[in-house]
């Protein structure tokens, strides 16, 4: 016989738990919009959390919660976060462009020397499974951006990050994220920026949070001293 909790069964007991005037909770997936850092994980757990809900499961692109329908429903939680800044995903290929996005930002932030060893289609080919010219076709579609330029913008942020950082120098920052020279570095920088390196690493320069990254304008040369905007 099972472990028995009184005279009832555990198994029992932990279904009266989960049982609420008669109503059993309920588990969903969602697939939330810009899941792109720790932040974003922690602050979606939380606005579940304090709104009744359970986080059975979150990663960057899908979240599991349960909750309890008598309280609430799968639209409460879809439209709390959407009110956070974290829109649903609503189709295949949107889903497909969530992706994309989040693996580019894994590739370039968080996946150290990979730049160096890989190429960014060959990554993104091995990590989706389709060939980049469809993920390249369909991320222009739906981001109006290339995702070529998508790339380089979030390498340029990366490059940025690194030089506030000031532990390593240009040239091992060049070879981390993949870049044949310095000097092609230095060229991409100031192309996407309008600034040189060298006056970059002078400070007073914003960032761009990385899930605005291809939706608003690159840093340049007139946003300097607006540092707080994006912190």
């Amino acid at each position: 016989m099972g472990l028995t909790i009184g005279r009832k069964p555990a198994i029992a007991y932990l279904y009266l738990m989960e049982t609420n005037s008669g109503h059993i909770w309920h588990t969903t997936t969602l697939h939330p919009k810009n899941m792109v850092s720790q932040c974003c994980l922690t602050l979606i757990k939380r606005l579940v959390e304090e709104n009744e809900g359970i986080v059975e499961r979150i990663k960057p692109g899908e979240l599991v919660i349960r909750f309890n329908p008598a309280r609430h429903n799968r639209e409460f939680y879809i439209d709390l976060l959407a009110a956070n800044g974290f829109e649903p995903v609503m189709s295949h290929d949107r889903l497909l462009v969530e992706k994309i996005r989040l693996a580019v930002i894994e590739l370039v932030h968080k996946a150290g020397h990979v730049n160096s060893l890989i190429r960014n289609s060959d990554y993104l080919v091995e990590r989706l499974g389709m060939s980049y010219a469809y993920l390249s076709a369909l991320f222009s579609k739906y981001e109006h951006i290339t995702l070529e330029k998508y790339i380089i913008l979030h390498k340029i942020e990366k490059v940025k990050e690194l030089l506030e950082y000031d532990e390593i120098t240009l040239s091992e920052i060049a070879v981390r994220l993949g870049y044949s020279s310095v000097q092609y570095l230095s060229s991409q920088f100031r192309q996407v920026t309008g600034i040189a390196v060298s006056e970059y690493r002078k400070g007073g320069y914003s960032r761009t949070p990385l899930e605005l990254i291809g939706k608003t304008e690159p840093v340049t040369d007139g946003n300097k001293g607006n540092k707080g905007q994006a912190d």
